[in-house]
């Protein structure tokens, strides 16, 4: 199956992804937020396929950063639903190959710390809700 996205599904796809890794840092800035932020885009650089070539791009234009968790969570949430929903529509195995890369970020990004904070666990119930929205 071919799958055809716009300039703006792309710049979705990159936004969900590395937006999720961006809330977890946000999520455990107390506990080395760069760490987590490296760990978590290191997979997103390992993943393959279609979304492998869109998420090699860092989305630049597209502020991730915010004044507050909350703000970031506006702009991502919403992200990763449509970027599932629209990859879902062209190509199932493409959407699950997401959903799977953004899942192993989410878990890299918490890897340096053994058991995730009740906030880390928190916020990666709502980025996992989100993505299954989709």
């Amino acid at each position: 199956m071919s799958v055809t996205l716009t300039g703006q599904d792309e710049t979705t796809l990159r936004t969900a992804a590395h937006g999720a890794v961006t809330l977890l840092a946000a999520a455990g800035a107390v506990d080395k937020p760069h760490k987590i932020a490296k760990n978590g885009s290191t997979a997103l650089a390992s993943a393959t396929g279609l979304v492998g070539h869109v998420l090699a791009v860092y989305p630049e234009g597209k502020d991730l950063a915010g004044r507050s968790t909350a703000e970031i969570a506006d702009r991502v949430l919403p992200a990763l639903t449509a970027a599932m929903g629209l990859l879902s529509e062209q190509d199932p195995a493409e959407a699950d190959n997401f959903r799977r890369t953004v899942l192993v970020a989410v878990e890299a990004a918490q890897a340096h710390q053994g058991k995730p904070s009740p906030v880390m666990a928190e916020m990666t119930r709502k980025i996992t809700e989100a993505l299954d929205a989709g």
